[in-house]
């Protein structure tokens, strides 16, 4: 099973670090954030979660970069990859994707090189649980690209591109492809790349010795029509994945058969207390590391709808909505514990500490939030096994 699919025995020993100057107690985890630039962001900033309590502490630049929008941690926990999403790079219309050295005592990260994602707005960069393969998906070009990683955490040229077809049934927004992400299977035998722009989940084979995809057979799963697939998340044991829609404010459940790479819808259910408003948009799907729950965030209405999951079947029932504390919940993450969710309001520039019930997973504010300009993205620092 790949490093990012093994539970971790978390003793939270950060013993011995710091941020910025301050003595990190062992409690403490390490949480990158992205943003996008302008005069309340210069790039990528750090905090620290208090696991006990579930304070943060004040955030510090660690990286300068325009709009390092989404973020992805190695499976080692020594680099760290983030996109830039811009239009142009080097001369060419596309984005860009950094690699960092990250520094366990003082969580700067040092820049190793930058690659091209070879197309414009890039809005995902992920890595496969081998620490091989870097994938990025460019929303505004509707296209993916792989490029292998080396034993130093540079990112080799790219290895494999491929520009999405088609269009869907809403004539403003899916009158040609979005790619909004791509992640790896639990098997990382697979990566999926959710196109909001054609309602589909392209299904593309991962080669770890070469950094290269090919399309699957079958080559993609649909999503519901109108929908707008955004992020996808994987239950822990790999049997089940869930999708957030961003235009259709709802979640998708599938079946996943990891010996064809094969993705079956289950059910779709409303992640909105109410009637859908063209004012909402969903944005983030989180699955509980204990597999009880989901999470997704609404945009606009500005809250986390929470589900509980019958893990035999992985279909969900509602379970209430908490304000994620801001606005413009873009992105939000869980610490691996369990314990915590972070929430990341892009619209009022502050990310919000949650503890989570074990019991019925509702969220209840910590009374910690943090300033952070057009924060983002959320990731977690976990120590490697």
């Amino acid at each position: 099973m790949s490093l990012t699919h093994r539970s971790f025995a978390w003793l939270f020993a950060f013993a011995a670090a710091a941020l910025s100057g301050c003595q990190v107690k062992g409690t403490d985890m390490i949480v990158y954030l992205g943003t996008y630039t302008g005069q309340s962001s210069k790039g990528i900033y750090a905090t620290r979660l208090d696991s006990g309590t579930g304070k943060l502490a004040p955030p510090q630049l660690v990286a300068e970069l325009k709009n390092p929008s989404f973020l992805a941690i190695h499976p080692s926990q020594r680099y760290l990859y983030a996109i830039a999403e811009i239009d142009e790079f080097k001369g060419q219309k596309a984005g860009g994707v950094a690699a960092y050295a990250i520094d366990p005592a003082t969580a700067k990260l040092t820049l190793i090189n930058q690659q091209s994602t070879g197309g414009p707005g890039p809005a995902f960069v992920g890595v496969d649980g081998s620490g091989k393969i870097a994938m990025v998906a460019n929303y505004g070009g509707g296209s993916v690209e792989s490029l292998p990683i080396k034993d130093d955490g540079s990112l080799g040229e790219p290895a494999s591109f491929f520009q999405h077809e088609g269009s869907s049934v809403d004539p403003a927004r899916q009158k040609e492809p979005h790619a909004h992400s791509i992640n790896a299977t639990p098997d990382d035998k697979y990566a999926v790349a959710a196109d909001l722009g054609l309602d589909k989940l392209l299904v593309y084979k991962l080669d770890t010795a070469t950094g290269k995809m090919s399309p699957n057979d079958p080559p993609f799963a649909k999503t519901p029509p109108g929908g707008g697939p955004r992020h996808l998340a994987f239950a822990p044991d790999g049997k089940f994945a869930y999708l957030v829609n961003e235009m259709g404010c709802s979640v998708t459940v599938f079946s996943y058969d990891g010996s064809r790479g094969v993705l079956t819808q289950v059910q779709t259910v409303s992640a909105l207390p109410g009637e859908k408003s063209p004012k909402y948009s969903g944005a983030e799907v989180q699955v509980h590391p204990s597999g009880k729950f989901v999470y997704a965030s609404i945009r606009g209405l500005d809250v986390i709808a929470i589900f509980r999951v019958d893990q035999a079947t992985g279909k969900l029932t509602p379970a209430g909505h908490q304000s994620s504390g801001g606005k413009t919940p873009r992105n939000f993450r869980i610490d691996p514990t369990g314990t915590f969710l972070l929430a990341a309001n892009q619209g009022t520039g502050n990310v919000v500490s949650m503890r989570i019930d074990p019991n019925t997973g509702a969220l209840t504010p910590t009374g910690s939030a943090i300033d952070v300009g057009s924060a983002c993205c959320v990731k977690f620092l976990m120590p490697a096994k």
